[in-house]
């Protein structure tokens, strides 16, 4: 990246965190902070061609920048997505994950806890360059009586505001998963629905999935192991979504009962349990590269909350698929016309539309009280897909 190039794009990541400090008051420390990592992330970039020149370059390296490059131009050419300049860059980090997130929820019920920020709008999370600070928010959080959550976050999206860089820290995943985080990182990129993370994660988790599994059949083959792994991914990620609808419903049964606070965590507890041991019957029929470790980590609200943002109604965004042919490209349209079609629940429209096809949904009256068969799990807010 040329030098002044560089500098323009920190200055303009200076002046976006500066333009919103006035609004965000007591974050302003905060989101000058958040400004100063992307630019740090920007100035860092070097464009990949120059990399892959090398003649030092090792062979899985070069293979996995290769793919970067091949699956943004699919993702551009035969999927439809907005993908500028993203991910032609790459920017070291030294560290498995960029930022820590953190999450909360009451210990009574399945709505998460929000932050607000300007742009972005109420977000389920607040994202952290510290571990320990994040350690300490959640802590924090948990004196004042939630349920929390710490997680690494390994990639972002600048939404489109900038040309985002490959991290070098994904170089560690597999092509498959590289794949499918790419163009999960390029639906938030294409289309983004303020202050409803659910909606937008969830999308983004069954386009990246669906667009690795096409981009390896068209470039690897339909009989290729890459493909197959692929379609083991979105398999798994379908299969632990309707995992994760059954499990989380019995938890808003017991939430939403007449029972007394203190009767009600103390039952939780059994069906936490519960939770971990199905889950470990479930997981030998999930894809090896599956993502998940329900039967292994400790469980509360704040931890469900954060794979329900990702894996929400899955099924609906696969049957509209199905509806299109398999063909992804007009799939994607048709998500982001239906999402826009009812931005305040837009997975109605979608849902109804995976029932009876979208010219017959859009001919029916809206009912926004038919949603989700998880009613009870909101649909928070939108993200920087952390």
């Amino acid at each position: 990246m040329a030098p002044s190039a560089a500098i323009r794009a920190v200055v303009l990541a200076i002046m976006l965190a500066a333009s919103t400090l006035a609004i965000a008051g007591c974050e302003a420390g905060y989101i000058a902070r958040a400004a100063y990592e992307e630019g740090l992330l920007l100035w860092r970039r070097k464009p990949i061609d120059t990399l892959l020149a090398r003649s030092d370059l090792p062979t899985e390296v070069r293979a996995k920048l290769e793919t970067a490059l091949a699956v943004r131009e699919f993702a551009r050419d035969r999927l439809g997505l907005n993908v500028g300049d993203a991910y032609t860059t790459i920017s070291e980090v030294d560290k498995g994950a960029i930022a820590w997130v953190v999450m909360a929820a009451p210990r009574d019920s399945l709505q998460p806890y929000t932050w607000w920020f300007p742009i972005v709008g109420r977000i389920p999370y607040r994202g952290y360059f510290n571990k320990d600070r994040a350690e300490a928010e959640a802590a924090d959080m948990e004196q004042r009586g939630y349920d929390t959550m710490v997680r690494p976050a390994v990639a972002f999206s600048s939404l489109g505001f900038f040309n985002d860089p490959l991290l070098s820290n994904l170089l560690r995943l597999s092509r498959v998963e590289l794949a499918g985080v790419i163009i999960h990182e390029l639906f938030h990129r294409t289309y983004f629905l303020a202050s409803d993370v659910m909606f937008d994660e969830s999308a983004a988790t069954y386009v990246g999935s669906a667009g690795a599994i096409k981009f390896f059949e068209a470039t690897k083959g339909v009989g290729s192991a890459d493909a197959d792994a692929a379609r083991g991914v979105l398999d798994a990620d379908l299969k632990f979504a309707h995992f994760l609808n059954g499990e989380a419903a019995r938890l808003v049964e017991l939430y939403q009962s007449s029972l007394p606070r203190a009767e009600i965590l103390k039952r939780r507890v059994a069906i936490f349990a519960s939770i971990n041991a199905d889950y470990a019957r479930l997981k030998p029929g999930l894809s090896g590269l599956e993502r998940f470790d329900l039967d292994k980590e400790p469980l509360n609200n704040a931890v469900l909350i954060n794979y329900l943002i990702y894996f929400h109604d899955l099924d609906s965004f696969a049957k509209l698929d199905h509806i299109y042919g398999g063909n992804l490209h007009d799939t994607i349209k048709a998500i982001i016309a239906l999402a826009e079609s009812n931005r305040e629940n837009p997975f109605d429209p979608i849902e109804r539309a995976a029932r009876v096809g979208p010219l017959r949904a859009a001919a029916q009256p809206d009912n926004t009280q038919s949603t989700p068969s998880i009613t009870s799990v909101p649909a928070p807010a939108p993200s920087v897909a952390p």
